[in-house]
């Protein structure tokens, strides 16, 4: 009886063992670094009469300036996958003829990695050979170079990531709206209830789990969005697609800074406290006044 009580945590053993010393650890020697004058190899000794130089260095840097800014952007921009997703998965859940076969192919763009489809919106928006090519034969006069022009890069890479993403936030709401009692639905037909007063009124707060849910997911993958802004402008034009990770992998490989690398990775873990946490205490205080109800 007693072994049994054990066991579990005995098994328990070597998986918080491996979360101590690879997440946590890593992240505290992160911090360490950060506090040091580090650069192509580590150095543990603090000049404690210096220790924030790096902080300060990275404040004072442009570049850092331009990534917080892209962040912004990136988020806000990203946010219509959560919007587009809902859209499709109340046009899903209304019309169940073919329900299957949409749902695979909205879901499919979530089966390529954010390379290839960085790499395929690259090609797309390449103006020889992608849409700008393709319409101007027809005989349209436009102009779909995005990805040269620093004002529009950041655009091109939202449109990217919306797309790769819409189809896994549809599968989430779908599944909300699948927890959506019928009755709901014959009441308010029976009132002559417009349809889009009951989504507005009644189905979109019913469904605010899912929408912070789907709001942390988000939060998090734009942080550490890197690999689509690599495949599509690698920074550029410029370092006008700069985003925090991007920042932080430059900063260790080009720059040959570790103690810099590891002052933008310790601020982009505050970004995602800052963010994460009054999410989750959120969830956590709407969860509790439910269960008061």
């Amino acid at each position: 009886m007693r072994w049994s009580r054990i066991a579990p945590q005995l098994a328990l053993t070597p998986a918080l063992a491996v979360t101590a010393v690879a997440f946590v650890g890593s992240i505290g020697w992160t911090a360490y670094l950060s506090l040091t004058r580090s650069r192509r190899l580590p150095e543990y000794e603090i000049d404690w009469s210096e220790w924030g130089r790096q902080y300060d260095r990275l404040f004072r840097d442009a570049g850092w300036e331009i990534s917080l800014r892209n962040l912004v952007v990136l988020g806000l921009g990203s946010a219509l996958a959560i919007v587009f997703g809902f859209v499709l998965a109340a046009l899903i859940d209304k019309e169940k003829r073919g329900e299957s076969l949409f749902r695979t192919v909205f879901l499919y763009p979530l089966a390529v990695s954010l390379i290839v489809t960085g790499a395929a919106w690259r090609w797309i928006l390449n103006p020889g050979l992608g849409a700008q090519s393709f319409l101007r034969g027809l005989g349209w006069d436009v102009d779909f170079n995005w990805l040269a022009q620093g004002d529009t890069a950041m655009y091109a890479i939202i449109l990217a990531s919306v797309w790769q993403s819409a189809g896994f936030y549809m599968a989430l709401m779908l599944a909300g709206l699948k927890g959506i009692n019928s009755e709901i639905w014959s009441a308010a037909k029976l009132d002559g209830v417009p349809m889009w007063r009951v989504y507005l009124e009644i189905i979109i707060p019913m469904m605010k789990f899912t929408f912070i849910t789907c709001a942390i997911l988000l939060s998090l993958g734009v942080i550490k969005a890197y690999d689509v802004v690599v495949a599509m402008t690698n920074g550029g034009p410029g370092q006008s697609t700069w985003v925090p990770a991007y920042f932080t992998i430059n900063a260790l490989s080009a720059k040959s800074n570790l103690g810099y690398a590891s002052a933008a990775a310790v601020m982009m873990l505050a970004i995602t406290f800052v963010i994460f946490i009054p999410l989750v205490a959120l969830t956590a205080w709407q969860q509790r006044k439910r269960e008061t109800v």
